[in-house]
């Protein structure tokens, strides 16, 4: 006669992927959370247990430190990029989602950097896509007539000299320097905040 589990121990045949897809939410969810202030070289451990699963849960997802780092920072470009794609969108409010995302992960600090400096050498190849992607993003929305339009090196040296400034303890007072930053370089910058998808009006 053939044994069966009991029934809270069987599992639908497509619960272990929809786990799976849980476990690598949660995994870059802690993820930001810790990079936020502690950036890059936060131990792995930390974000596992931050996450609710074993270290070994964390490298069936991502094989090495770098592997989760970029998926974290993957979200970070994202994001400036679906704001520089929205029509109408003027260059202040993609500084705006920008600045946000330098105040709130120091993990994207490092990647803006144009040194690449903090970004561990495997990452560092896909760190330098990113932040091109970054700043064919910027690049979509400046005026030929803005400061940072004069030479071809100038807005991504902004952006690294701005990451440099974002320091301090707390996301508001990274924030102020960063609005000081860029006040300093004559740069005006739109509502600092995370992009939101913006609803579409009914259709008549």
């Amino acid at each position: 006669m053939t044994q069966h589990p009991p029934t809270d121990e069987r599992r639908p045949a497509n619960d272990g992927p929809r786990a799976a897809a849980r476990n690598r939410a949660a995994l870059i969810a802690a993820a930001r959370e810790i990079y936020a202030g502690s950036g890059l070289d936060a131990p792995l451990s930390a974000i596992a247990r931050r996450a609710g699963v074993g270290q070994g849960v964390l490298y069936r997802h991502f094989p090495d430190r770098a592997a989760l780092a970029l998926a974290v920072l993957e979200e970070n470009v994202r994001q400036i990029e679906q704001a520089a794609a929205v029509t109408g969108a003027r260059m202040e409010e993609v500084l705006g989602v920008l600045t946000w995302h330098q105040t709130e992960s120091a993990a994207f600090v490092a990647v803006l950097h144009a040194d690449g400096a903090g970004v561990s050498p495997g990452a560092a190849p896909y760190a330098r896509s990113l932040s091109r992607r970054v700043e064919a993003a910027l690049r979509s929305h400046l005026p030929r007539e803005h400061v940072l339009a004069a030479r071809p090196q100038d807005l991504m040296l902004a952006v690294a000299m701005v990451s440099g400034a974002v320091t301090g303890p707390t996301r508001e007072q990274r924030e102020r320097r960063a609005l000081a930053a860029w006040r300093l370089l004559g740069v005006e910058v739109g509502p600092v905040r995370p992009f939101e998808v913006r609803p579409q009006p009914p259709l008549d």
